[in-house]
């Protein structure tokens, strides 16, 4: 990007590179770092694109005036369709430009022919006397190129057994964007390239973000979060994140079979993982409030005089929902919602008619943890059951 290329588009005034080898842009407001270059950076800032993350501190003029100079460059370029376009190099914004197929000429020497977006386009010729007919020349394509390239993403995506929500991460939008940059021709990546170079690509953007991170921590100081769950294979994983102005960030995953019932395991995972980010700056540790972790938090207290053990908020209000059911005539209800639903599940015939009753919709609606789970079921009894009682009186 050459300066005069900086000066002339009012978006660098509010981003800059993150380094001189790639087209990766960090806002000024938001630290948000914008991948494809300042043309998505501008639609950063603007907002309002479902590809593009929008800026949440942009001020409204800033706004207004990125918006303005995006619309008047379209209009710029609307009055120039009929004018073969290249690549301009010294270009504002790193936009990638139309590039016109061959034009084919006529006996007098004139030429026919427009920008286009692919191949096909050279098959159909426009009609002198046809008002926008090549307008809705273009869109058909349009149409026929994407239903085939969408095609064969589905059926790769199938083939992969991929899922489908796939498609609604930010990432696979600049994949489809930059995919499209390129233009025909382009060949797949290997499996080679896939774990290896590009891997440790990827890693080396992940250190870069985390060393922004370590940043934060060193100005305000930062927060260990610990979070505990079971495995489908039965083991203890407790996952650390560390929290902080600039964000969550998640640092490991630890196996704690072996430590998650031991108070002084429990302090050396603390211990180790304090040490690892620095004592100076961690402000406090959050865990669920279990007995070992009470233990092992008084233990902390007294190594670091800076830090503090905080009880999870979520943990407690659970643990406040499990209390709930122990007292009547919450147990008394709970218990009969339980045998409700068990004897309805335990006879195929019968949860069938109970779909067919409640309109295909389940009793169960699984919630985050399973106190909460109790909760959204017996609200959901609750909400069927006129359609419960029209069941067990019916003459099936």
């Amino acid at each position: 990007m050459s300066q005069s290329s900086k000066e002339k588009d009012p978006a660098w005034q509010y981003g800059e590179r993150t380094n001189e080898k790639n087209i990766n842009v960090v806002c000024k407001f938001c630290n948000k770092i914008t991948t494809g270059g300042i043309y998505r950076f501008k639609y950063h800032l603007i907002g309002g694109d479902r590809n593009v993350t929008s800026c949440p501190k942009c001020p409204p003029e800033v706004r207004e005036e990125i918006k303005n100079f995006v619309e008047k460059k379209k209009e710029q370029k609307n009055q120039m369709v009929h004018q073969p376009m290249v690549a301009n190099l010294d270009d504002d914004d790193d936009d990638i430009e139309e590039l016109s197929l061959p034009t084919k000429r006529g006996r007098d020497g004139s030429s026919h022919g427009s920008s286009t977006k692919g191949p096909m386009d050279c098959y159909f010729s426009k009609k002198p006397g046809a008002k926008g007919g090549g307008k809705d020349v273009q869109k058909i394509v349009k149409d026929i190129l994407r239903d085939r390239a969408v095609r064969a993403f589905a059926r790769w995506v199938y083939d992969a057994g991929l899922p489908f929500n796939c498609v609604n991460y930010d990432t696979f939008g600049d994949f489809i964007e930059v995919v499209g940059q390129y233009g025909p021709g382009m060949k797949p990546p290997t499996y080679h390239e896939i774990r290896g170079p590009y891997l440790n690509k990827e890693v080396e953007e992940t250190n870069k973000i985390v060393e922004e991170h370590k940043v934060v921590w060193n100005k305000y100081g930062c927060s260990i979060m610990m979070d505990k769950w079971t495995a489908r294979t039965g083991k203890m994983i407790i996952n650390v994140l560390v929290n902080s102005p600039r964000g969550s960030l998640f640092l490991e995953s630890i196996d704690a079979s072996d430590s998650s019932t031991d108070h002084i395991k429990m302090f050396t995972l603390f211990q180790n993982t304090i040490e690892k980010i620095g004592p100076s700056k961690v402000v406090q540790v959050v865990t669920d409030n279990a007995s070992e972790n009470k233990k092992a938090s008084g233990m902390i207290e007294g190594a670091y005089k800076n830090v503090y053990w905080t009880p999870c908020a979520a943990h407690c209000i659970n643990l406040m929902f499990g209390d709930i059911f122990r007292e009547k005539p919450f147990s008394t209800v709970f218990g009969q919602g339980v045998r409700l639903h068990s004897y309805i599940s335990q006879r195929p015939l019968l949860l069938n008619m109970m779909r067919r009753f409640t309109m295909q919709k389940n009793l169960v609606k699984p919630g985050k943890t399973r106190f909460a789970t109790a909760f959204l079921t017996l609200h959901s009894i609750h909400c069927q059951k006129n359609n419960l009682r029209k069941m067990v009186t019916s003459e099936e």
